[in-house]
């Protein structure tokens, strides 16, 4: 689209819509959009009057884009952060603790290792893990006992304390 620029309020006619239309696809804040609009167009009229600007539609995009990259870059928050409001919580001791864990279990007994696997892959039935270690549910009972003993002892458990609280 050529332009002719022998007047500014011819050019600020001939740009106003679309430079309106882009800046409220920019900024969903119409009074923002008109704010850039506006500030767009004193730039471009201010670089004119220096030098002619032959293709000034593009030229006042890229103003306008610049304007709403510097609008975006404004709103964020740049504070820094501080320990206790980080969103997550350190994971490398839970992990360094699962590891002890996993490490403890491959130590048991197999027939009480196999159990605590299964256990740690989400069964608690009695009754299936005795069918798959095919064995009765009493003894099933007394390994998996036996097993947790051994563990809170390797991992300097008290008896009554939580696993939860290794974390």
């Amino acid at each position: 689209m050529q332009y002719k620029i022998e007047a500014e309020g011819t050019l600020v006619a001939a740009l106003l819509p679309r430079l309106r239309r882009r800046a409220r696809r920019l900024l969903r804040d119409p009074s923002e959009a008109d704010d850039i609009v506006q500030d767009a167009l004193i730039r471009l009229l201010q670089v004119n009057r220096r030098e002619k600007i032959k293709t000034p539609e593009p030229y006042a995009m890229i103003i306008l884009q610049n304007l709403a990259r510097q609008r975006w870059r404004a709103r964020r928050d740049m504070q820094e952060l501080e320990d206790d409001a980080a969103a997550t919580l350190p994971t490398g001791t839970a992990r360094l603790v699962c590891e002890e864990i996993a490490a403890a279990i491959d130590r048991l007994p197999p027939d009480q290792a196999a159990l605590m696997r299964q256990v740690m892959r989400g069964e608690t039935s009695p009754q299936v893990l005795a069918a798959a270690a095919g064995c009765p549910v009493g003894t099933v009972m007394s390994r998996l006992a036996r097993a947790r003993v051994t563990l809170r002892k390797e991992m300097d458990m008290l008896p009554k304390v939580s696993v939860a609280e290794l974390l």
